[in-house]
């Protein structure tokens, strides 16, 4: 059990750990290097060849790894435009499902013919460095600007390609795939993932729905029940053995597009929360290695099978997955070089450790092994990728940001609009907006001095505007505040129609 005094102890070792972490957050991207490396060797040199803390329970890793990465993929959810990721969700998908599927097999048939390794061993490596690291990928698209079929077939495969691995993991480990057989463990990596994407898609509109009539006395409160609703969908999801990751993922994709209150602050909240789980992730992790374990042999495995992963299963998956949604040949090459594996296959491997499998530890040192060797590979080399193959795009500011708080008293929403660099709205007057009938900018922040404007005050780029629309309106208020946004003051109401409402 764990007393005050280690609790202590336990707060001012987490604490600087944490402060260093996240300064060293700003060395990596000056220096070029994924954070996740950095963390990493955090952990070793906190491990046993280093300051000496011990660490080697391996069902606890296995448990607070799944945790955190349930917290990554929330956040991975709320921060993901659903309009951005529709485009290319076919092929995402068909890389999370058959993608990972040929992966599996070339991994596991190249480490036994060219490796020596055993079956059982060869299987669950294959299965372990199938699934890309949604942590990585996450962060990556947001320094790398592409194209958004792009960003939309990576974000769908990151999101959702942990759900049939971790079921084939499992089942892998406990013998059950031996004594059921082949269609039996399809059956039930199917069942896991429709039952669980079926949860999280309830969680998430029955959530939206709550959300839309929850008058919360605290604002602080919305990000807590958003997440906290995304968490339902995983703990809805376990309790009937269906994908824990795929719910949570599908209930925070709803509830982050969703038309609910403080969207800014509930996405910065998670973005927060998610960079913690992976500062202790990636330290236990470290903690978990013994560099003492350590030889030319398993560094030439690491090597051996990270080649076979990243030339050969990597690129074959997504040329056949691409064929329900082809695409030319040089998009296909930079998804096949952008399949980061980080925290994920690590983590996975901490099922077979738990369940005592044989080799299981020389399977974990090979797996941390190979991730750190490609992560410096291939985590540096993206945005050279994207512009040698001419698939990166000109990176474009943000034109408008909106946040919003809720007027429950008089049924309407106050919004927050920073008129940001490369908006268009510079230089358009108040009255020129032409915002729906009963929406009106009740106020504007220049320079720390605010003013109420009048219909012929002219609008600057870093003005802040408090725009008050009846709930009713809200959407179409938003929708024109976005025309203007991008087009100035000739912006028209789209052909006379309404917009789409946001789902």
């Amino acid at each position: 059990m764990l007393d005050v005094h280690q609790l202590d102890t336990f707060v001012l070792i987490g604490s600087v750990v944490t402060i260093i972490a996240i300064l060293a957050v700003r060395v990596s991207s000056r220096a070029g290097l994924p954070s996740l490396l950095i963390y990493l060797l955090m952990g070793v040199a906190l491990g046993e060849s280093g300051i000496g803390i011990p660490f080697e329970d391996a069902e606890l890793a296995h448990s607070l790894g799944f945790a955190a990465l349930a917290v990554i993929l929330a956040e991975g959810g709320l921060t993901t435009n659903w309009r951005l990721m529709r485009p290319a969700v076919r092929l995402g998908v068909s890389m999370a499902t058959v993608g990972v599927a040929i992966s599996v097999a070339v991994v596991a048939v190249g480490s036994h013919y060219l490796l020596g390794l055993p079956w059982e061993l060869a299987l669950l490596l294959g299965a372990v460095t199938s699934p890309t690291d949604a942590a990585a990928v996450f962060s990556v698209l947001r320094v790398v600007p592409l194209p958004k079929k792009l960003t939309g077939a990576l974000e769908a495969e990151s999101g959702l390609n942990d759900a049939p691995t971790v079921v084939l993991v499992t089942l892998v480990s406990t013998g059950a795939a031996a004594e059921h057989g082949v269609l039996a463990v399809l059956g039930i990596i199917v069942y896991e993932l429709f039952a669980g994407t079926a949860l999280g898609l309830a969680a998430g509109f029955g959530g939206a729905w709550v959300m839309r009539r929850a008058a919360l006395p605290s604002s602080g409160l919305y990000p807590l029940a958003v997440l906290t609703l995304a968490f339902l969908g995983y703990g809805a999801a376990a309790a009937v053995h269906a994908s824990g990751f795929a719910a949570v993922y599908v209930a925070a994709l709803v509830l982050g597009n969703a038309d609910l209150p403080h969207r800014t602050a509930t996405r910065s909240f998670a973005e927060g929360l998610a960079w913690l789980a992976q500062i202790g992730l990636f330290v236990m992790l470290g903690l978990l290695l013994s560099p003492g374990r350590i030889d030319l042999e398993i560094v030439g495995y690491a090597i051996g099978a990270g080649l076979i992963l990243t030339f050969v299963a990597r690129p074959l998956s997504v040329l056949v997955s691409s064929v329900v949604q082809p695409m030319p040949w040089r998009e296909l090459g930079f998804i096949s070089w952008a399949g980061l594996r980080g925290a994920v296959p690590i983590v996975l491997t901490t099922i077979p450790l738990a369940e005592g499998v044989t080799d299981s530890t020389e399977l974990f040192d090979l797996v941390f092994v190979m991730v750190v060797i490609y992560t410096l590979l291939t985590g540096p080399t993206l945005p050279t990728a994207a512009r040698l193959l001419k698939v990166a795009r000109r990176s474009e500011p943000r034109g408008l940001e909106v946040e919003v708080a809720p007027l429950d008293r008089v049924a309407a929403d106050l919004l927050q609009v920073t008129i940001s660099p490369g908006s268009k709205m510079h230089g358009v007057e108040v009255g020129e907006l032409r915002l729906p009938t009963g929406a009106s900018v009740s106020m504007v922040v220049r320079d720390h001095e605010t003013f109420v404007p009048e219909r012929r005050t002219v609008l600057r780029h870093g003005d802040d505007l408090l725009v008050v629309t009846p709930r009713r309106l809200r959407w179409r208020t938003e929708e024109r505040l976005r025309q203007v946004s991008a087009h100035g003051r000739l912006a028209q109401w789209l052909g006379g129609r309404k917009p789409r409402r946001p789902s």
